[in-house]
This record gives C-alpha cells, sequence and structure tokens, in this order.
C-alpha cells in the first residue's frame, strides 16, 4: 500500500468532517502528540509556531497544503521531517511571519489575510492580472428590497420542513440504532465499510482495508480512532471531538434548532441543477456550519463546516444524495466528502434499523498491558 493510498484509507476514516489531517497525520506517523503541550515540546524544530497547541499543527500544515495545492513532501524532507533541508521550508516560515505581520499591523489583529489570499491553491502566486479567454461577467449591483414582496422564510420554517421531508420528529424517534454496509471510494481504490449508530448519539465506522481495519468512532462522550497495523487506538482531541459529536448526532434534524445560538437564512447557488437554501448557524467560540436544502424538497443536501487552525480555517463539504425510505424515516444511501485536495464517496447498499447494538461496540478498547519483564 503506497504512500497516497495509505493518505486515503486514513481520509476515508472522516465520514463527516469529524476527523482532519492531525489525526491522520499522527495515525500514519504512529505519534501520539498531546494537546495540552505547546507545539515545540511535542515537535523538533519549531521555529514561528512556538507556543501553539501541538494538536494544531498538522491542521496548520494541512491547511498550508490546502492553500498551494501542494503535499507534504513540498517543504518537508520525507521521513524526516524536522530538517531545513528544502528552501520552500525556509520560505513558507518567512510567509507565516509576513502573515502574522499584515493581520496585526493592517487588521487590528484579525485573521483577515491568510496563504489562501494570494495562493489561491498555486504554490506561485500570480501577481499580473490574467487576460481571460471570454468576456468575463461583470458583478451587478444588488437589487434593493421590494417593500411589497412576501416575507422571506425562516430557518425554523426551512428545519422545520427537513423535519417532515425525512419523516416527522414521530417516525424519527421510533428508530434508535442503525446499521449499514457499504463501499467509499477513492477514486484510486475502493474498501467495504461498516457503519453502525445508536441514539442519541453513539456511532462507528470500521473500513476494511488489505492493512488491517480503520476505525472512527464516538462513544456519546469522546471519540477516539483505531489504528491498522496492531497499534493502539488514540483520542481525538478539542476540535476533532466538536465534529465528531455532530456526526454522531443521531436526530439531528431534531437537534440543529437546539445545537446553535443564532440561525440564519442566506441566498444560495444551485446544487446539481436544483435550487437550494442555505441555512448558517453559529454559536461562540465555534466556525460557523452551513446547510443546504432543496428548496423543493426540503431534504439537507449539503453540509459545510470548518476546522480553526492559526493561519485559517480548513472546510469540509459533505454533499447528501440517494435519498431512500427506510421504515418510514428517509435518509441518504450516499454520501460524498470533499476537501481542497481531494474527495471520496460512501454508497451504502444494505441498511437495518432498531436492530440491537450493545453499548461496547462503541467503546475504546483499552490499551494492551505492558510485558512483564523477564
Amino acid at each position: 500500500m503506497n504512500r497516497k493510498w495509505i493518505r486515503a484509507v486514513f481520509a476515508g476514516m472522516v465520514l463527516a468532517g469529524a476527523m482532519d489531517l492531525a489525526i491522520i497525520a499522527r495515525s500514519a506517523q504512529g505519534g501520539d502528540a498531546s494537546a495540552s503541550k505547546p507545539a515545540e515540546q511535542v515537535y523538533k524544530n519549531i521555529q514561528v509556531l512556538k507556543g501553539t497547541p501541538s494538536d494544531q499543527i498538522i491542521p496548520t500544515m494541512q491547511f498550508v497544503s490546502n492553500a498551494l495545492g501542494v503535499e507534504c513532501e513540498f517543504c518537508h524532507v520525507q521521513g524526516a521531517l524536522e530538517k531545513d533541508d528544502k528552501k520552500p521550508k525556509q520560505t513558507a516560515r518567512k510567509m507565516i511571519e509576513m502573515q502574522f505581520a499584515i493581520n496585526k499591523n493592517h487588521f487590528e489583529g484579525e485573521r483577515t489575510v491568510t496563504c489562501y489570499s494570494c495562493h489561491r491553491g498555486a504554490h506561485d502566486p500570480v501577481g499580473t492580472p490574467i487576460i481571460p479567454d471570454e468576456e468575463p461577467k461583470r458583478a451587478e449591483a444588488p437589487k434593493p428590497p421590494d417593500a411589497n414582496a412576501a416575507p422571506a422564510i425562516t430557518a425554523e420554517q426551512i428545519i422545520d420542513k427537513y423535519i417532515q421531508a425525512v419523516g416527522g420528529a414521530d417516525a424519527l424517534q421510533k428508530v434508535t440504532t442503525r446499521s449499514e454496509k457499504g463501499v467509499i471510494d477513492f477514486g484510486r481504490g475502493k474498501a467495504p465499510i461498516d457503519i453502525l449508530a445508536k441514539a442519541p448519539n453513539k456511532r462507528i465506522s470500521t473500513m476494511h482495508t488489505p492493512n488491517g481495519d480503520v476505525i472512527t468512532a464516538y462513544d456519546g462522550h469522546a471519540g477516539w480512532l483505531g489504528n491498522p497495523g496492531g497499534r493502539p487506538p488514540r483520542d481525538m482531541n478539542a476540535s476533532e471531538n466538536e465534529a465528531a459529536s455532530f456526526d454522531a448526532n443521531f436526530y439531528l434534524p431534531l437537534e440543529i434548532k437546539k445545537a446553535f445560538t443564532q440561525l440564519r437564512v442566506r441566498p444560495s447557488d444551485k446544487i446539481d441543477g436544483r435550487d437550494v437554501i442555505q441555512v448558517i448557524g453559529t454559536k461562540q467560540g465555534q466556525p460557523p456550519v452551513r446547510f443546504f436544502f432543496d428548496q423543493q424538497s426540503g431534504l439537507l443536501v449539503r453540509t459545510v463546516r470548518y476546522t480553526d487552525t492559526p493561519l485559517g480555517r480548513n472546510p469540509a463539504e459533505v454533499n447528501y444524495a440517494d435519498y431512500r425510505d427506510e421504515g418510514g424515516v428517509k435518509i441518504p444511501f450516499r454520501w460524498t466528502i470533499a476537501r481542497p485536495l481531494g474527495r471520496f464517496t460512501i454508497q451504502v447498499d444494505q441498511v437495518q434499523q432498531n436492530v440491537p447494538i450493545d453499548d461496547s461496540r462503541f467503546a475504546k478498547p483499552a490499551a494492551p498491558a505492558p510485558a512483564s519483564p523477564k
């Protein structure tokens, strides 16, 4: 199994964006950075990011990858990430310092300018405007609101329509467990995957790879990751737990209103040719979550969530499709998880509801006892 395939396999654990590259990298490298320690106490040769919590270093590197469209080896020596042998790594440090200085001196410390502001997915930013192949479309000035227009739909009405579209509150609450089997498709390969979920907030996915099972789980209180190759399972950090708990919410349609302190309706472009409406959920101290609902059916067709890093936000998009009725409740049989540098699709082909699932299925296995000295 080559390195790119390994990266794709570990990305497959992110069933709805809960896991970030921090977990992927720690698993692939065998590390287990302590979130309570500053980066320089966990990683070697930390310079401009001294004082950053160690669990934010790998997501920050992922943000750089997303912003420049490059892999780790563009800056780092494979197998010796701490070395400074490559010039792009030294340049990257200067660019990070420049970003911090611009925001401090010109934007009152707000993270307004990021790597992506200039790079836009290219390692060499373009300084000269590009002449397009055809006449560019000019943005039209916004039209003033029509005083006689009908009142806009509220976020509460949109979510209520979503609840009805999936079967209604009573039907949703009659289902307490769900077992799904399917295939995860990375484009470069496929693997079977099993997903177990239990109300109100337990979830575990198991992807079966040639090197062993890759597991992502949330036990109702905390998340953990099981690695192939016999390595012990690893705990999620705070931001990963926040995302994993969202994914594990068994009654999500009923919980959206409770999960956010504010819900705002915003216009949106079409998705797959269908008109959608956007609801943005916010709560203090967390990045916003964007929900996109089909205007006709009321079903949820996309969510977009973000992971904060010192340099910027990493987005994760989930697209839901192939809704089918299972015991009076409509659920998506296909979802596609997309990030700036890749995507994969899970297609479910078997679903069972209200099957017995013991809570122990979601618990992190105990670490093996150390071998006694001979």
